[in-house]
């Protein structure tokens, strides 16, 4: 799990939200955790390396 959250505001439509609440629900998921593995899904299929960094310092590139 990440260290530090922020906060990401989505919008859409009622009807998406109420059929993924209850989606998630079903599944013993809540909407935050679907989220974030969607995302994290998303960045990996993309070979987006999200991987925090400390302060000031500049990772090399491949």
């Amino acid at each position: 799990m990440e260290n530090r959250t922020a906060r990401l505001t989505v919008l859409i439509d009622p009807q998406k939200k109420k059929a993924f609440e209850e989606l998630c629900a079903s599944q013993d998921l809540t909407p935050s955790q679907v989220v974030r593995q969607l995302i994290r899904d998303y960045l990996e299929s993309h070979g987006v390396s999200y991987a925090s960094q400390p302060k000031g310092g500049n990772a090399e590139k491949d």
